[in-house]
């Protein structure tokens, strides 16, 4: 089989699985889409589109309320190649993230962050860094905000870690820097 035809369906697969989470939608429609760019260390860049489940849940903390959703997405990446050039590497992920919204959920600020699993297509190998395992989890932090009418645009500024956690030597892990955009439906 073709790897990025397996990679599609096991994308299908996690998106699936995602409604073990607590969403607030009874008929599994994602409450956001969003698109997101970013580069990261040794020379990689990212492109990924993806979808966001909101969960029912909603708590208060410290004068901010704390919110939860689920998200899965697509990724590309563009890697230095060995010999020149440069590769193509597709990636999913499921991730539940973490949402504090300031002012008791008022303030159109937000900070967020989460830990959630990725696959590759390929194991990430460059002349600079090489993986060992093309399973990987990610690691999210990001502060934005949202606007427009009733909120339902956001940009965010998002730092993502993506390593092993040392389940196999090198582990070497690879950081980006990326920026969403996401619309609420």
């Amino acid at each position: 089989m073709n790897p990025r035809n397996l990679l599609l369906g096991l994308a299908a697969a996690a998106l699936s699985a995602a409604a073990v989470f607590p969403c607030a939608a009874a008929d599994f429609r994602p409450g956001q889409f969003f698109v997101q760019g970013g580069a990261g260390d040794k020379h990689t860049q990212s492109l990924t589109a993806g979808a966001r489940w909101p969960w029912a849940w909603r708590s208060e903390l410290a004068g901010m309320e704390a919110t939860a959703a689920t998200e899965g997405f697509i990724s590309l990446w563009r890697a230095p190649e060995y010999g020149g050039g440069h590769q193509t590497i597709a990636q999913i992920g499921l991730v539940p993230m973490f949402r504090l919204r300031f002012d008791q959920g008022r303030s159109p600020w937000f900070a967020e962050g989460g830990i959630g699993l990725t696959l590759t297509d390929q194991i990430y190998r460059t002349p600079e860094r090489q993986f060992s395992t093309a399973f990987n989890f990610i690691d999210t932090l990001a502060v934005g905000r949202n606007f427009g009418v009733d909120n339902a645009h956001e940009l965010s500024l998002r730092i993502a870690h993506f390593s092993n956690a040392s389940i196999k030597k090198p582990n070497p892990g690879l950081n980006f820097i990326q920026l969403r955009y996401g619309m609420k439906f």
